[in-house]
């Protein structure tokens, strides 16, 4: 592994973090171990010569990463603080536990920056209009695709080490036994879908129960209107009438003018009365039609109303379908990849038994020779 790690003339600092360092085990390649005994600075450096950045770490005197960024490299997330790239040149994984999800982001965030800024050159190379010279200000739009970000501060969550016991310890990989599986990302997303089955369940009651009220409020809507409807018809009949009644009046009026009897003056006024009394009532009876207008109105949009919330339950009554269904089949992959490893358990537990039974037997062969 190349561990020249001296910045040369034209390398500079364009982001600094601080992490825990690791380096994949390259006996198995699955467990990690740990390169850094605390949190330590992490750079990124920019070479404007070569047009070339470096991830360069170094604890004391020792160089725990040398990593020139390349077109094809790719850093994964693999939990809330802690993330990882190969490295082919240098032949080894690297892995960074970092004190806080914010410090990640920010990682993750200018790594994507310079491998982009990486493969700008690249291409520029192989189309032959990248110059080697650094004085023709090819490498300008490099370094405007870079922002350079300021390094955190002493007083920075991320200079603290990360403590065993604490959160961030706990996040990061402390140990190889820590680095995410497969069966534990499917837990994890098990879990994940029982608690969005259950919120499901909850909302999908609470709108069996609220339906259960609109049906109920509508029901009594629609008694009061049919109630209503036929209140207006017979007001109209009435109504009716009572025109009839009030023309009836007006030609008995007009026929007392022009009679002879002297006791219709008598009789007329109490038409007049009688007309008044009915046009008052025609009046009430109209402002009563627009409220019930106005009520059958409400009764139409609380009955749409209705059927949105109608069709909503069935929406929701679909979703925890599918999330059932998808509950169902990560239950029967983890049943799947735990069945391996507890024949593995077993299989160790009858391999105990024999060395137990092993160690019986060379005692008893050991006491006899000694008896002989």
């Amino acid at each position: 592994m190349n561990m020249n790690i001296r910045p040369t003339m034209g390398e500079q600092p364009i982001f600094t973090t601080r992490a825990h360092v690791f380096h994949i085990d390259p006996a198995t390649k699955k467990n990690w171990i740990p390169a850094s005994g605390q949190s330590v600075p992490v750079s990124f450096f920019f070479d404007s010569n070569r047009s070339t950045y470096r991830i360069i770490s170094v604890e004391g005197t020792k160089a725990v990463i040398n990593s020139t960024v390349t077109p094809n490299m790719i850093f994964t997330k693999t939990s809330q603080k802690f993330g990882q790239w190969a490295d082919p040149r240098a032949n080894t994984i690297y892995g960074l536990g970092f004190a806080s999800e914010a410090d990640l982001a920010k990682f993750i965030e200018k790594f994507k920056e310079v491998q982009e800024a990486t493969r700008i050159v690249s291409l520029k190379q192989q189309n032959g209009s990248l110059q080697s010279s650094p004085k023709d200000g090819s490498t300008g739009d490099i370094n405007s695709m870079l922002t350079p970000t300021r390094s955190l501060g002493p007083n920075s969550p991320a200079h603290f080490p990360i403590a065993p016991d604490s959160p961030a310890g706990r996040d990061g990989p402390r140990s190889p036994s820590s680095f995410p599986t497969v069966e534990a990302q499917l837990k994890y997303e098990n879990e994940k879908l029982k608690i969005a089955l259950a919120q499901s369940s909850a909302n999908a009651k609470k709108w069996e129960v609220e339906l259960q009220t609109l049906k109920n409020n509508n029901a009594r809507l629609t008694a009061a209107l049919q109630e209503s409807t036929s209140n207006v018809d017979e007001w109209k009949k009435q109504l009716h009438a009572y025109k009839e009644e009030c023309s009836s009046l007006k030609s008995q009026i007009s026929e007392g003018k022009s009679g002879t009897r002297p006791d219709t003056k008598t009789e007329i006024q109490e038409l007049k009365a009688r007309t008044g009394s009915l046009q008052q009532e025609n009046s009430q009876k109209d402002m009563e039609m627009s409220l019930l207008k106005d009520q059958l109105n409400e009764l139409k949009m609380a009955k749409q109303e209705s059927e949105t919330r109608r069709e909503r339950i069935k929406m929701l009554e679909s979703e925890q379908t599918s999330l059932q269904d998808k509950i169902q089949m990560l239950e029967e992959q983890l049943q799947l990849l735990q069945k391996p490893h507890q024949e593995a358990l077993d299989l160790q537990d009858e391999l105990g038994k024999q060395l137990l039974k092993a160690t019986a037997l060379n005692e008893q062969i050991m006491n006899v020779l000694s008896k002989t």
